[in-house]
């Protein structure tokens, strides 16, 4: 009788890109700064720029001051300055917006 197969698994992400449209993921656990992090949602890796705490946001691309920011399919904020792919995205570069 033969073995039944293992389940294919599939590598642990450090992040979750909820939706294609948003600009940031959610960190599924502490990410450090110079660390390539494995995004679902994108191709590739995302180089971690500064330490993200497990929970916050981590920029998925580079955002303009005063572009709107997204995740949930929705608009969250407006960033209050530049902000690369790979920073911590929180209080300290958004700032809350109703459209």
């Amino acid at each position: 009788m033969s073995k039944p197969s293992a389940p294919h698994s599939t590598p642990p992400r450090d992040a979750l890109l909820l939706t294609p449209a948003d600009d940031v993921a959610t960190a599924l656990r502490p990410l450090h700064a110079g660390q390539q992090a494995s995004v679902q949602g994108l191709q590739g890796t995302l180089l971690i720029r500064q330490d993200i705490p497990f929970c916050h946001k981590v920029a998925c691309r580079d955002i303009a001051a005063g572009d709107r920011v997204r995740k949930y399919g929705e608009v969250i904020g407006m960033a209050s300055t530049a902000i690369r792919a790979g920073d911590h995205v929180h209080v300290h570069n958004i700032r809350s917006v109703r459209i």
